[in-house]
């Protein structure tokens, strides 16, 4: 009571389920600036699951050079300790409740820390890697090993994708969605295949696709229902060495093979933006160039952020 006689409530008097409320429209670097520390009450609503079903850290992007020998870039000091740090507080308040995990594209963490992450997500179901630079291949099978429950992936360009492939094949039985940022080809194709078989969802939206490899996963893939190649660069590759060349519209063949789908979403338009962007890039969208956010769309619904 104040010296009017009102009666006054205090923040930490506050009811639990309205600081979660509240809580609930900051973003990370908020909720992991210090607010946790104010009192036990914000405390405990600070650490309620509701706030952390996602971990969306795609505000979070490295600064870092590009350098001419493996791993291609040199992260400074100061930006790797700051990622660390809001991590530790961010899997330290979300007690293991953690489903979502999102990275930007400019995050290069290194494999130390994906462990940390992995360590302490074990409820997994969906994630958006980050940049595959620093993280070797020790590091990335020891933590898809830790996300028996991952069910979902978006992922940037990888040159080895066989290896990848079998060991989510092991240990995610839920595995069904997958989005690739880069070129698609029939070793790709072919370790989904052999690794991924009851995929559901595939999207390669804005990158090369070869044609043989795209015919491979329509004929191959007998649980597929959603396949996304809108603004791809779809590549026929010619018996002649060396010779490609660019397929500008889908054949009958391709079409019969897809109308099993649920969805196959295709846009190769001249007059569309997407597409007109993914051919100056060839392929390879360098995303840092155009509108912010603009990498997380997806035509297909369930990948898109």
């Amino acid at each position: 009571m104040d010296e009017s006689g009102v009666t006054t409530r205090k923040w930490e008097d506050l009811d639990t389920d309205i600081l979660v409320k509240i809580f609930q429209t900051f973003d990370i670097l908020e909720l992991t600036s210090g607010i946790a520390h104010v009192c036990s009450a914000w405390r405990m609503a600070c650490c309620d699951p509701l706030l952390w079903k996602t971990l969306d850290l795609s505000a979070l992007e490295s600064i870092f050079i590009r350098i001419p020998l493996e791993p291609y870039v040199y992260v400074h000091g100061k930006s790797d300790k700051n990622v660390t740090q809001v991590l530790k507080i961010a899997l330290n308040l979300s007690r293991g409740s953690i489903q979502t995990l999102i990275f930007h594209f400019n995050l290069y963490l290194s494999d130390e820390q994906l462990t940390y992450i992995a360590e302490r997500c074990p409820l997994v179901k969906r994630i958006v890697m980050p940049a595959w630079n620093r993280i070797k291949k020790t590091g990335i099978c020891k933590a898809i090993n830790m996300w028996p429950h991952l069910e979902s992936m978006t992922m940037p360009s990888i040159a080895n994708p066989p290896y990848l492939l079998e060991e989510i094949s092991k240990n995610c039985k839920n595995f069904s969605k997958l989005k690739i940022m880069g070129p698609f080809d029939k070793l790709f194709a072919s370790s989904l295949i052999s690794y991924t078989p009851k995929l559901k969802v595939l999207s390669l939206r804005c990158s090369v696709v070869f044609k043989d490899a795209l015919i491979t996963i329509l004929e191959e893939l007998q649980d597929l229902e959603v396949l996304n190649i809108s603004h791809c660069i779809l590549i026929e590759a010619s018996p002649l060495p060396l010779s490609k060349r660019v397929v500008k519209e889908i054949d009958p063949f391709i079409l019969d093979k897809a109308s099993r789908l649920r969805e196959f979403l295709v846009c190769m338009n001249d007059s569309c933006v997407m597409c007109q962007r993914a051919r100056s890039d060839e392929g390879l969208m360098r995303w840092y160039k155009y509108e912010e956010g603009l990498w997380k769309s997806d035509e297909a619904r369930s990948l898109a952020l």
